[in-house]
């Protein structure tokens, strides 16, 4: 499978001026017309899911490589250039509260579209699953702040998201079409340019034994997780064995499952979650409970999960930041002009030949 993903960003301060973003939103509208009109809106799904495309596409509309919004402003800009009615796309979701008004995003688009409501509530599952995978699976210490959903008029999907780490962001990218399993290798791949030490990744093809254990530590009975609370396992072992250390990613705290998770993981016995994907989408199962389950099924019966992080530039019209020098207004304008006037001749080129066509046709039918 070709592999696309993530990518991490040094964060810098600042942020997108009106008239940047103003000429953001005609150009991102421009290209995407292009990329649509000659290839489909599959096709567009393909390279906003990939993460070299979309940070390359960002800079070409006036960011550097690392600059501050390079994901939300213009995941924004897309957003507003882009009109489902007559791109046959819809860009839903956002940055911090609108990210959280995804799933009526979904739905509109949706009932646009015309599709069914079970497609409906489909695809709003992608975009939750996705997020959960990202925050709970994934446990690379960025926190997710921006969850972006692109769907086509055809029920086609993709998600471009960002978690943030102190002065670093790191972007999470999705396509649908590539996504077989929620919790196995979902990302059509992973990029960077900084490498996290362990990072529990649960979504490893390594980590699948550990997967199918956590689930059956919660379909069994969960008493016997209790016996992992308020103690310290390898403060006791150490008792009987002065030289006895244990591995480093073993300890479970009692901060991780807690009285408040014990009582999420009797609720998850009760449903007898059929899945994985549904163990972890249960209300309740956050990012510290995934990682109880994953470390208890490793000490109890040696599954172990993966703990590689899952991870692997350009300019044209410059950066707001100035670097490598500030953003040529004169240029991105005449680019943005460039491409509107290809386009219309290109759609006027189509229309002269479907006439073409048409007198001919006529002509053979006299």
């Amino acid at each position: 499978m070709k592999r696309t993903g993530t990518v991490n960003l040094p964060l810098h301060g600042g942020k997108a001026p009106r008239w940047l973003f103003n000429r953001m939103v005609k150009l991102a509208g421009e290209i995407s017309d292009i990329i649509i009109y000659e290839n489909g809106q599959d096709e567009f799904l393909r390279r906003i899911s990939n993460p070299y495309w979309f940070q390359a596409f960002s800079c070409v509309l006036g960011y550097d490589w690392h600059a501050s919004g390079t994901t939300t402003v213009t995941t924004g800009a897309l957003k507003v250039a882009i009109n489902p009615e007559e791109f046959g796309l819809a860009v839903c979701g956002g940055k911090g509260g609108t990210s959280r008004k995804t799933p009526g995003d979904i739905e509109k688009a949706s009932d646009l579209f015309s599709l069914s409501s079970k497609k409906a509530e489909e695809l709003i599952n992608a975009s939750k699953l996705s997020a959960k995978v990202d925050s709970g699976c994934v446990q690379d210490s960025y926190q997710l702040y921006h969850h972006c959903f692109f769907l086509t008029e055809k029920g086609d999907w993709a998600v471009v998201q960002q978690g943030m780490n102190d002065s670093y962001a790191r972007r999470y990218h999705w396509l649908g079409e590539g996504v077989n399993e929620f919790v196995n290798e979902p990302h059509a791949g992973i990029c960077c340019d900084m490498k996290g030490n362990d990072v529990l990744d649960l979504t490893a093809s390594d980590s699948k034994e550990t997967r199918k254990v956590s689930l059956d530590l919660v379909k069994d009975n969960p008493v016997h997780l209790e016996r992992f609370l308020n103690k310290n396992p390898q403060r006791a072992l150490a008792e009987f064995e002065q030289e006895f250390t244990m591995p480093e990613h073993h300890p479970v705290l009692d901060v991780d499952i807690g009285k408040a998770g014990m009582e999420v993981i009797r609720r998850a016995y009760e449903i007898q979650p059929g899945s994985y994907e549904e163990l972890i989408s249960l209300r309740g199962m956050g990012p510290k409970r995934i990682r109880a389950l994953a470390l208890i099924s490793d000490l109890l019966y040696g599954t172990q999960p993966s703990w590689q992080d899952p991870v692997k530039y350009s300019f044209t019209h410059g950066g707001k930041d100035g670097f490598p020098y500030f953003t040529d207004r004169r240029l991105m304008d005449e680019s943005t002009s460039m491409l509107k006037d290809a386009v219309e001749q290109a759609r006027i080129g189509r229309k002269e030949k479907l006439y073409a066509i048409k007198r001919l046709k006529d002509f053979i039918n006299e």
